[in-house]
């Protein structure tokens, strides 16, 4: 008998049937998304906010009808006026933000895992994602830390949360809930590092002033000398690509003050960990290994759909705080007898295999495959450099470190850097960041898309040049 269109909506998309049903709705998906693109015909939609939401409510009214309409229409509809709507970030004009372009194969991955909906709150919900999730992690980690006895990662939504546990992991370690524990960052820090010690009931960080971009060793050793109590715990936070400028704070001579001062040290580079792939440039990590905790994240600098943050550790001992029991999920005989505990790994329940999409894509580019992408994003924000001061309109911030490029238009206050990027976002003609130093405000483009040319990057500047006059 034929299903309804409605009812074929309510098929599913896992057993022997699964496939079947999936594929023409792919289809009308892959469609949608390429008449959606045309429609916005740039990297972002103009008009701004106000015109987006009128075309989403047109799109999407009724929200919910009283008899459905089925998946194509839905879909169809829906995913054409999501694509319309978009920022792009694989068009090279869309440079705003840590925010890849995902590779092909990482999204394809990611499909089979919707399509299959584990879960690794428990092994009987996820088998096989549970054990590529333990294989996967332990690579990565073993990248962070070589000489660690037993390098492990858990996999996290981001840097916010990467952070977040690093510093639960460093309150327990300090004596738990009320415990002692200082916390020392620079003011180029992200700002979940202030964030998480709210949440975790901590003092406010102590934040040094970062006038060049970065943690400066001297005054890291001078603040620590002056702390009081010197025998109290101390996290010290470093940075390895700062959101602003993608700077790298000096990681061994922070390490070197951690030593002497017996202070634990986190290392935030979800930005900057990357760059291990590289042949070249991993030498611009030296001394990450040094830290006991480090975020890093492989939805920015890494061609990830979002999410894919991980924490790692040199020992996996160092996870034993996070252990939790729930006699329905890792009840003690079940574990005795053999089945992975998994809710020492993550804050939360219900939890999406994102490592699958990570080790498919180590599978298929390697390591020197993702060096070769990292290293032409770095090697173009060089070129943008060299571009923006070949040009006396406008002004160069500093010679990137990773991929991230300030400039403004020559002398321009701060009032009129925000409108000018402003008017590029209206016009959905470019999408560019702002970045704030003492020197005062600039754009900020980040590239994160492997595919961008020389022509892309005139062509940027050339825009930015004709909207400098409102």
């Amino acid at each position: 008998m034929p299903v309804p269109a409605s009812g074929t909506a309510r098929l599913l998309a896992g057993g022997h049937g699964g496939p079947g049903v999936l594929r023409p709705m792919v289809d009308t998906v892959l469609d949608a998304l390429a008449h959606g693109a045309a429609d916005r015909g740039g990297p972002l939609p103009a008009g701004g906010p106000a015109a987006v939401d009128r075309r989403i409510r047109g799109a999407a009214r009724p929200l919910i009808p009283d008899e459905g309409e089925g998946p194509h229409h839905a879909l169809r509809t829906l995913v054409r006026a999501l694509t319309h709507g978009a920022a792009d970030p694989a068009d090279p004009r869309c440079a705003a933000h840590l925010h890849c372009p995902p590779l092909a194969v990482a999204t394809a991955a990611d499909f089979a895992v919707s399509a299959l909906n584990p879960s690794l709150d428990s092994w009987d919900q996820a088998p096989a994602a549970c054990a590529l999730e333990a294989l996967t992690c332990r690579a990565l980690a073993e990248l962070v830390h070589p000489d660690g006895p037993a390098p492990d990662a858990l996999v996290t939504t981001g840097g916010t949360e990467s952070n977040q546990l690093a510093l639960l992991l460093a309150r327990e370690a300090a004596g738990g809930i009320g415990s002692p524990l200082r916390i020392i960052c620079g003011g180029n820090a992200h700002h979940s590092i202030h964030r998480a010690a709210w949440f975790l009931g901590l003092p406010a960080p102590h934040t040094l002033p970062t006038p060049t971009g970065v943690l400066d060793p001297a005054a890291l050793h001078t603040a620590l000398d002056r702390l009081p109590d010197a025998d109290a715990p101390t996290l010290v936070v470093a940075t390895a690509g700062t959101t602003d400028t993608g700077a790298i704070d000096p990681l061994p001579d922070i390490a070197d003050v951690c030593d002497h001062h017996a202070a634990t040290l986190h290392i935030d580079a979800a930005y900057g960990a990357p760059l291990l792939f590289s042949d070249t440039l991993h030498k611009r990590l030296h001394g990450l290994d040094r830290a006991p905790t480090v975020a890093l994240d492989l939805h920015k600098l890494g061609w990830q759909p979002v999410a894919a943050g991980l924490l790692a550790v040199p020992d996996s001992a160092a996870l034993a705080p996070l252990a939790h029991h729930a006699e329905y999920l890792n009840a003690d005989d079940d574990t005795e007898a053999g089945l992975p505990d998994l809710l020492g790994r993550s804050f939360r329940t219900t939890r999406r295999p994102d490592i699958f999409k990570i080790a498919v894509t180590l599978r298929a580019l390697g390591r020197r495959g993702l060096g070769d992408l990292v290293d032409h994003v770095c090697a173009a924000a060089q070129q943008l450099a060299d571009l923006i001061e070949a040009r006396p309109g406008l002004e160069l911030y500093a010679r990137p470190t990773i991929s991230t490029v300030l400039f403004r238009p020559t002398g321009a206050p701060p009032a009129a850097v925000a409108a000018l990027r402003r008017r590029l976002l209206h016009r959905g003609t470019a999408v560019l960041g702002r970045a704030a130093t003492p020197e005062g405000l600039w754009l900020k483009a980040t590239l994160l898309n492997p595919h961008t040319q020389p022509d892309d990057l005139r062509g940027l500047l050339e825009l930015v040049e004709g909207h400098t006059t409102p």
